[in-house]
């Protein structure tokens, strides 16, 4: 990272090409089975197998476990994971079926692990929104939700390189809880919010600091959406399997140096506010990614500040979600 101090690249994280663990991820264990009629727990990927190919849908068998084949087990069901949400409950019921069949199995380090979601109709992202990172920057907390956006392209896979532009020297990281929309809804009461929520993911935010506080007008869109600033994944969780999303420690380390350790009970708008606020101006339809905001750590805001340099290696985890790791290249 480039700052008045630097810190050197540590042994911390190495991401490879296929099969990661990351430091501090969970070991693989077995799955409670799920009683007859309750919403299924599963933990959803997309990955591509050891003969190459295109992207297929998949499960986690456990927390950083092996996979199921789920293109291998259901052939009718689509490739892309919005495809597969607009399904809705009976694709959840297939996935399910699968997990259970015994069958089609595969190894995770035969893997390459690819982003949960590739192509979501929006990416919507909100500013401002942990009590701790209004604090470290002086600023007061916002009223209402501050809603702003990435393109998809923006997205890229949980283990895959940051590429550092040329047109930024002030990089940065944000980690943050990502919620993935599974059911199409506006003007969604608060109340009923999360039915609507697929469940959730690991994402990092990267953001070109110049970019985003001087220049373009100070409009943040440029700033936040450089191909590659949305690394995605390991897998999306649905609802039922997290005990409590406003409870969850979540983490960004670079260079194994702990750089944002909080909880997302700090969140000033939970999940269910941002899903009611963001559909009274847009349709939220399945797949769509809402990313909640990141807690204080960040880089820019550091005395003096931090940024990421070619070389640098970040790792974002979520507890019960996963962990992902990128290089910066």
């Amino acid at each position: 990272m480039e700052s008045g101090g630097g810190i050197p690249l540590g042994a911390g994280i190495h991401p490879e090409p296929r099969g990661i663990r990351c430091p501090g991820s969970p070991p693989a264990g077995s799955r409670a089975p799920v009683p007859q009629g309750m919403r299924t727990a599963l933990r959803l990927v997309r990955f591509r197998g050891a003969a190459g190919g295109g992207p297929r849908l998949g499960l986690e068998e456990a927390p950083g476990g092996d996979l199921v084949d789920l293109s291998a087990a259901e052939p009718e069901l689509p490739r892309s994971m919005r495809e597969f949400l607009e399904i809705g409950p009976r694709g959840l019921e297939l996935a399910q079926r699968a997990l259970e069949s015994g069958q089609h199995r595969v190894l995770r380090a035969t893997a390459q692990l690819l982003a949960p979601m590739g192509d979501p109709e929006k990416v919507i992202c909100v500013g401002l929104n942990y009590h701790d990172h209004c604090q470290e920057q002086g600023v007061k907390v916002p009223k209402e939700p501050l809603i702003f956006s990435k393109f998809p392209s923006a997205i890229t896979g949980p283990f895959d390189d940051i590429v550092h532009p040329q047109d930024t020297s002030e990089l940065d990281w944000e980690v943050e809880l990502a919620a993935i929309i599974g059911k199409r809804g506006r003007h969604i009461e608060e109340a009923a919010a999360l039915e609507h929520v697929l469940g959730f993911t690991v994402a990092n935010d990267v953001s070109a600091r110049d970019w985003q506080m001087r220049r373009n007008g100070r409009q943040w869109l440029l700033g936040k959406t450089f191909d590659t600033f949305c690394p995605l994944g390991p897998a999306i969780v649905t609802r039922e399997a997290v005990a409590d999303v406003h409870n969850l420690w979540i983490r960004c380390s670079v260079n194994g140096h702990r750089m944002q350790d909080s909880n997302t009970r700090h969140l000033i708008f939970g999940v269910p506010a941002l899903v009611a606020w963001v559909s009274r101006f847009v349709t939220l339809v399945p797949g769509d990614i809402l990313l909640t905001g990141t807690p204080a750590g960040v880089g820019v805001f550091r005395k003096p500040p931090v940024f990421l340099k070619r070389g640098d290696e970040v790792q974002c985890e979520i507890e019960e979600l996963g962990t992902i790791c990128n290089r910066v290249v």
